[in-house]
């Protein structure tokens, strides 16, 4: 029998008939007319091709097929009533969940520190699996495998949801040896050594080269429309290399604030506003739709978001 020409509804009935046992009863009980009732009844005989309740002296009694079937249905009648009923709230402070987060560099050095400082306070057995950009693809997000990824997209897929987690300008971090300080302007910054430092894309990465300024990124591209370019000495995808590679007195390192900002208490390293324009760029958080409405994803998408807003400000260096 195909079980999309089955009315299910019947199977509520048979449940109440059988722990009534009385049409007018299982009638009342449902909200129901008695002979609306009663067709049920009939249907439910032409369904399981047995009278289902038969009268006796003692009135109506289940038969012997009626009480085979009455913990089946009640089985699945239960499993169907907790299917409907509303997800648990997530008890953070008592879950042992393990949350998978695609982070670039750039993320996980400014964002996932006071992140992770909220969770140990708010949901000290929850763990952070932190993965980097190679380590995961779309696929991986679409299907929840990745509970969301955080990073600057230049595309990402339609069904993703997605929102802005804070924007950032660009900062210059330069040796506080580095006699570029004295004159700090766009000459200056085109006849010194640079290092470039990205990877906000997803999969394997593969290399670089100066003269591929389409690849390159938001610096160059605000060069480039000044018919400039710069002269790179040191490709890195990490920006904690970044800036012990500034530390050099004669490299420079632009990169997003926020990252330049973690060496503001270094005493060899000075933060520069860059002598040309640069536009700000958002830090953007992604998940997939599979994920939307689970409550414990949806308590980790809050706390990113009022971890973002209650950071102190931070404004590019003057």
């Amino acid at each position: 029998m195909n079980i999309s020409r089955v009315d299910l509804n019947l199977l509520v009935y048979l449940d109440v008939l059988l722990r009534e046992k009385n049409v007018t009863k299982a009638a009342s009980h449902l909200g129901i007319t008695q002979p609306a009732m009663s067709n049920g009844l009939r249907r439910l005989r032409e369904l399981f091709d047995d009278p289902i309740l038969v009268r006796t002296s003692e009135g109506m009694t289940a038969t012997e097929r009626a009480l085979s079937l009455q913990p089946m249905i009640r089985d699945v009648l239960s499993n169907i009533e907790k299917a409907l009923q509303p997800q648990k709230a997530f008890d953070a402070y008592s879950s042992d969940r393990v949350f998978r987060i695609m982070a670039s560099d750039y993320a996980e050095s400014t964002l996932i520190p006071p992140l992770l400082t909220q969770l140990r306070q708010l949901a000290p057995h929850v763990t952070l699996d932190i993965l980097t950009p190679s380590d995961v693809s779309f696929l991986d997000v679409e299907q929840g495998r990745v509970d969301m990824a955080i990073n600057r997209f230049d595309e990402m897929p339609q069904s993703f949801h997605q929102t802005t987690v804070w924007q950032d300008s660009f900062s210059c971090l330069i040796s506080a040896q580095n006699p570029i300080l004295k004159n700090f302007n766009l000459d200056a910054y085109l006849q010194a050594q640079h290092i470039w430092v990205s990877k906000t894309g997803m999969g394997v990465g593969v290399g670089m080269t100066p003269q591929d300024v389409q690849r390159l990124g938001w610096v160059d591209e605000a060069l480039a429309k000044l018919e400039k370019k710069r002269c790179i000495s040191v490709f890195t995808r990490h920006y904690q290399v970044a800036m012990l590679l500034a530390q050099q007195p004669d490299l420079i390192a632009t990169l997003p604030t926020r990252a330049a900002l973690l060496a503001k208490d270094n005493p060899q390293l000075v933060i520069r506003k860059p002598p040309f324009a640069v536009a700000d760029f958002e830090l953007k958080m992604a998940w997939s739709p599979l994920l939307q409405h689970n409550p414990g994803h949806q308590w980790l998408r809050r706390l990113v978001g009022e971890v973002a807003k209650t950071e102190l400000t931070l404004t590019a260096p003057s």
